[in-house]
């Protein structure tokens, strides 16, 4: 079994997965390509890849709809492409689970930096230091009823486990940390993303909006964890 890091990539363009399956081997990855989504679903849920590289338009299933498929059953980073310009379809994206987006025409440099990115998020092991008195000890952020478990990458609410995508935990990770103050969006996509804000990407507030209803869903007050008008977000359980 190859110790390379796995990729699933789910795209019907023969050329396209020609060429980032080429680039993407070359720079150490192990890439698994599927054409069609129904197929690629399937083999995402089976091989448990380290990362998924989903095309939007497919046939057989588009990759919302594979997205919307594989999220309960797996748990790892998707980064999905799309020739699409339309805002809306990049929200329905992250709204189902994806963590962040490429557009075609694609660079396989932007996309290699992307997937890297994303994996470095995941195998990081941060050593992190307590913000405002939250209680951290042994890699463990503890604010409230909510239990950040750093080394496990794992997230409870009053003992019960949240399913985040590797997104959204890490946007939690860091409002946890900084409980009780503000957290910029512009310091969210330096710390979370690696990237500038550039003033309009509204995907933030999309993964802070996923985050909220699964924490309510849970039997979290929705007033924990706000959006402030101009500012940024704020997680306040004191």
């Amino acid at each position: 079994m190859s110790d390379l890091p796995a990729i699933v990539l789910v795209e019907d363009d023969d050329d396209l997965a020609s060429l980032l399956g080429q680039y993407l081997g070359q720079h150490g990855f192990e890439v698994a390509r599927e054409r069609r989504g129904d197929d690629g679903a399937r083999r995402i849920v089976q091989s448990q890849p380290d990362l998924v590289v989903l095309d939007l338009f497919l046939p057989g299933q588009d990759g919302l709809d594979v997205c919307r498929t594989v999220r309960t059953r797996y748990s790892g980073p998707i980064l999905m492409l799309t020739a699409s310009k339309n805002d809306a379809d990049h929200v329905a994206g992250l709204e189902l689970g994806a963590d962040d987006f490429v557009t075609k025409p694609v660079d396989p440099r932007v996309l290699l930096a992307r997937v890297r990115s994303l994996l470095r998020r995941v195998g990081e092991t941060r050593e992190s230091e307590p913000a405002n008195g939250n209680d951290e000890d042994d890699g463990v952020v503890r604010v409230g009823a909510l239990v950040v478990d750093t080394a496990l990458r794992e997230v409870s609410y009053d003992a019960q486990p949240v399913a985040l995508t590797t997104m959204e935990y890490d946007v939690l990770h860091l409002l946890a940390r900084e409980s009780g103050r503000v957290v910029t969006r512009e310091d969210l996509y330096e710390r979370v993303c690696g990237i500038a804000y550039d003033g309009l990407d509204r995907g933030m507030d999309v993964h802070v909006s996923r985050i909220r209803r699964k924490l309510v869903a849970l039997g979290c007050d929705p007033k924990r964890l706000k959006s402030v008008r101009g500012a940024g977000y704020l997680l306040a359980f004191r």
